[in-house]
C-alpha cells in the first residue's frame, strides 16, 4: 500500500473551494434530469426535444473547451477560473429567465460555453497543487460536490420547482454561484508556476502539440467513452421513475436525497482506497457492478418504492466509484506545461460525449405522450453496458501509461 501524504491547511481550503464550485456546476447540469418530467409537461416538449435541451449545454461546453484549450496554460489559473465561473453564473441566470423552449436552449448554450471549462481548470489546479499520491483523496472530496448536489441541491430544487415552477431552481443556483465567485476572488491565491514552462509561441501551436501526443489521445478516448456510457441513461432517469416505476413527484426528491447521502458517505472512502490500492482494479470492479445494476433496473415496471430507492443508491455509488479512480489516473498523464490544455480538451470531449449520449438516448427512448411509460429504456441500458465494458480496456491502457512514468 502507498503511504498517504498529509495536506497543508491551505490545500484543505483549496479542496473546499473547488468542491463547492463543483457543487454548483454539477447541480446546474444534474438538475435537468429530475426536472425533466416537469419541463416536458410544462413546455409540452417531446423526449427528443428534452434531449436537445440537455445536450445543448454539453455540446457548447465541448466546443468551448476546444477553443480555450490552447490558452489554458497561458494564464494564471485563478483568473481563468474566475472568468469562466462568472460567465457560468450569468448563463444560469438566463436559464431562470427563459420563458420558452427555444430561449431555454439558447440559455443552456451560454451556460455550457462557460460552465464546461470550469471542471478542467479545477482538475488542472488539483494536479498543480497535489501529488499523485494525494489526488485520489482530493478527487473523492471534490466529487463530493456530485453527492452534495443530490443531498442538498436536487431535493430542494425539486421542492421549489413543484411549488413555484422549474425556473426558480436555476435562479437559486445563480445566486449561490455569485457568492462563491466572490469567495474565489478574495481567498484563492494566484496559480501561475506553469507559466514559466511554456515553450509554444502561439495558443494554436500549443493546442496542436497537445493533441499530437499519442499518450494524451489514449486518455482523451478513455474519457469520451466513460462519459457516453455514464450519461446515456441519466437525462431520462426521473421520467422513467415516474412513468414506468410509478414513483410520485413527492417521492422523487427522497430518491435523490438518499442516494446523494450514500454518495457523500462513500466518496471519501473511495478516494482513500484509490490511493492505497490499484485505481484500475477499483474502476473495473465498480464498472462491473454498475453494468449489472443498470440492466436489472432498466427492466423494472411498477416497483415498490423501497426497491427503487435501494437500486438508485447502488447505481450512484457504483457510478461515482468509477469516476474517482479514472479521473485521478487521467490527471497523471500530461506533463506540467501541457496540463491546462490537456484538461480542457479532456473536459471538452467529456462534455461532447455526454451530449452525444443524451441525444442518442433521446432518439432511442419513445413516449407516446407525456403521461405514458417510456419505451426502450432496457435497450439503452444494454448499449450503455457495451460501451462501459470497452471503457475498462481503455482505462487499463491509461493505467499502463501512468505506471511507466
Amino acid at each position: 500500500m502507498t503511504p498517504t501524504i498529509p495536506f497543508t491547511g491551505y490545500q484543505k481550503f483549496v479542496v473546499f473551494l473547488l468542491a463547492i464550485t463543483q457543487f454548483t456546476v454539477v447541480l446546474d447540469f444534474m438538475v435537468m434530469s429530475p426536472l425533466g418530467d416537469i419541463m416536458m409537461k410544462t413546455l409540452s416538449i417531446s423526449p427528443s426535444q428534452f434531449g436537445v435541451a440537455v445536450s445543448a449545454y454539453a455540446f457548447s461546453a465541448g466546443i468551448s473547451g476546444l477553443l480555450t484549450a490552447g490558452f489554458a496554460d497561458r494564464f494564471d489559473r485563478k483568473k481563468l477560473l474566475l472568468f469562466f465561473y462568472i460567465g457560468f453564473a450569468t448563463g444560469t441566470l438566463f436559464c431562470a429567465l427563459a420563458p420558452t423552449f427555444p430561449l431555454l436552449v439558447i440559455a443552456r448554450i451560454v451556460t455550457g460555453i462557460f460552465g464546461g471549462v470550469i471542471g478542467s481548470i479545477s482538475m488542472a489546479i488539483v494536479a498543480d497543487l497535489f501529488s499523485l499520491q494525494q489526488r485520489g483523496k482530493v478527487m473523492g472530496f471534490v466529487q463530493m460536490g456530485f453527492g452534495a448536489s443530490q443531498v442538498l441541491g436536487i431535493p430542494i430544487g425539486l421542492y421549489i420547482a413543484n411549488k413555484w415552477g422549474w425556473h426558480i431552481p436555476f435562479l437559486w443556483i445563480a445566486v449561490m454561484a455569485g457568492i462563491i465567485a466572490l469567495t474565489l476572488f478574495l481567498k484563492l491565491k494566484p496559480i501561475n508556476e506553469h507559466l514559466s514552462l511554456q515553450r509554444d509561441k502561439t495558443a494554436f501551436q500549443h493546442l496542436l502539440h497537445t493533441i499530437a501526443k499519442k499518450n494524451y489521445r489514449i486518455g482523451f478516448l478513455s474519457t469520451a467513452l466513460l462519459s457516453i456510457g455514464g450519461f446515456m441513461m441519466m437525462p431520462f432517469g426521473s421520467a422513467f421513475a415516474i412513468n414506468n416505476l410509478k414513483v410520485t413527484q413527492e417521492q422523487l426528491p427522497l430518491i435523490f436525497l438518499v442516494s446523494g447521502i450514500a454518495t457523500l458517505i462513500s466518496m471519501p472512502f473511495i478516494g482513500k482506497w484509490s490511493d492505497k490500492i490499484s485505481k484500475f482494479k477499483l474502476f473495473a470492479a465498480a464498472t462491473s457492478c454498475a453494468i449489472i445494476i443498470i440492466n436489472i433496473y432498466a427492466h423494472f415496471s411498477a416497483t415498490p418504492f423501497w426497491l427503487v430507492l435501494t437500486m438508485n443508491v447502488l447505481m450512484m455509488v457504483a457510478i461515482m466509484s468509477r469516476m474517482v479512480p479514472s479521473i485521478a489516473l487521467t490527471s497523471a498523464i500530461p506533463q506540467a506545461q501541457d496540463r491546462g490544455a490537456f484538461m480542457s480538451i479532456n473536459a471538452s470531449l467529456q462534455q461532447m460525449a455526454g451530449g452525444f449520449g443524451a441525444m442518442l438516448a433521446g432518439v432511442i427512448i419513445v413516449q407516446k405522450d407525456n403521461f405514458t411509460p417510456l419505451q426502450h429504456y432496457d435497450t439503452l441500458a444494454m448499449i450503455a453496458s457495451t460501451i462501459m465494458l470497452f471503457t475498462i480496456y481503455m482505462v487499463y491502457r491509461v493505467n499502463k501509461l501512468v505506471l511507466k512514468k
